[in-house]
């Protein structure tokens, strides 16, 4: 019976409580409800996205600077640079394995930068320079591994080498 009293009394006195606290709390009322986005007309959200600065959108963005949407995409570049830097070694010194996997990284994640949300361009481009970087590469070592000879002459030139270098090592002991 006690608990039917008690439970009656705070049901009656709940619009008082409410009142109470709404007195109490200007912030909520005032600043949050009337001075937020809630009660902007439309022009005045263009006219607040129109003034702000270009580093103010890009550090506000969902794939701004200070996410790992825009930082990942930055330090991929090295790999796309380290790629363009090879193009300058010889193609017998290249790896096939290596580059296969670049090309590969490069096409997987160009596809799916696209399907994800939010949209990653930065990602994508990076992804598709690191696919042609790649791309470039396989095509150079393939053209090298098609230009050599045959494996019996590529073994009677490597005992013909062996042996060159042999008699040159006795002349220098001599």
């Amino acid at each position: 019976m006690a608990s039917s009293a008690t439970s009656s009394i705070l049901r009656a006195s709940r619009p008082a409580f409410r009142q109470a606290f709404r007195q109490q709390t200007p912030f909520r009322s005032q600043q949050f409800y009337q001075g937020g986005r809630r009660w902007q007309s439309s022009e005045a959200g263009a006219q607040q996205q129109q003034a702000q600065s270009w580093f103010k959108k890009a550090w506000e963005s969902e794939v701004g600077i200070k996410t790992v949407h825009f930082w990942a995409p930055v330090m991929k570049w090295c790999l796309v640079i380290a790629g363009i830097a090879d193009m300058a070694r010889p193609a017998e010194k290249l790896s096939f394995t290596q580059n296969f996997a670049l090309t590969c990284t490069g096409l997987i994640w160009t596809r799916w930068c696209m399907i994800i949300k939010p949209k990653n361009i930065l990602l994508a481009t990076v992804n598709f320079f690191l696919a042609m970087v790649g791309i470039v590469q396989l095509t150079r070592i393939g053209l090298y591994e098609s230009s050599k000879k045959s494996a019996g002459e590529a073994v009677a030139d490597v005992k013909e080498e062996v042996k060159h270098n042999v008699k040159a090592v006795k002349e220098i002991k001599s």
